[in-house]
């Protein structure tokens, strides 16, 4: 008898479940997809600084070159405590073999400003100092979440317009949505300016004396995409 009522409830259960999967299939409803995107400048931009004996044929020391580096950056109103850092946690210097008995000293470090004009003064600056082992680590933007879920409510609402304009010439409407999937929030970071992301707006930009107004100076945009997929119920 315990078996038996065991064995009634598993087929009840079955038979609600397939219930329920029929009851959504049979609904009419449309299936569209909705997109977004947007451009955002990066506010914040990493630079890795590379410093090594061997750019100074060992007439300056790691320590030396660390200094001179802190002193042109502070020069520059950067709060060096914060936004600089060393990339290498696991150790504070790193050496290299050359040749089997050359050992060379260098230390990595990670500086974070937040536009590009501080980028190229700092690049500048930097060149000044004796220091041009220096690039583009990465860019990102501060708000990527709030972006992404602003991108995310576009993406939807688009999905929406699509389902009217597919329905309203049947002269049906558009009801509640009953299944909705986010496909796609990809970030691409298109950093195909003339110096490692940054890009010179107008050969104006460009002075007689050869040197750069760092003002017309800017990152490549972060763009920033949602794409969705939604089925609404059709009435």
């Amino acid at each position: 008898m315990k078996q038996l009522t065991i064995l009634c409830f598993l087929l009840l259960s079955i038979l609600l479940a397939n219930s329920q999967t029929k009851n959504f299939i049979d609904q009419p409803y449309v299936d569209v997809s909705g997109s977004a995107d947007t451009l955002v400048i990066p506010n914040e931009i990493y630079i890795r600084i590379l410093l090594s004996e061997k750019d100074t044929r060992d007439r300056v020391s790691i320590e030396e070159l660390e200094q001179k580096m802190v002193a042109a950056l502070k020069g520059l109103g950067l709060d060096t405590e914060k936004d600089l850092t060393t990339s290498d946690m696991s150790s504070n210097f790193k050496f290299y073999l050359l040749k089997n008995k050359d050992v060379i000293k260098t230390k990595i470090y990670t500086l974070k400003v937040t536009d590009a004009v501080t980028a190229s003064r700092a690049f500048m600056k930097l060149e000044e100092t004796g220091i041009s082992n220096t690039s583009i680590e990465r860019v990102e933007h501060s708000d990527l979440n709030n972006l992404k879920n602003k991108m995310r409510t576009k993406a939807i609402l688009d999905a929406k317009e699509r389902a009217v304009a597919l329905t309203k010439p049947l002269n049906q409407t558009v009801g509640s949505a009953i299944n909705i999937v986010d496909t796609d929030h990809n970030i691409s970071q298109q950093l195909q300016g003339r110096v490692a992301g940054i890009q010179i707006r107008g050969t104006s930009s460009i002075q007689s004396n050869g040197y750069v107004d760092l003002s017309k100076i800017e990152f490549e945009k972060i763009k920033v995409t949602a794409s969705i997929n939604a089925k609404f119920i059709l009435k």
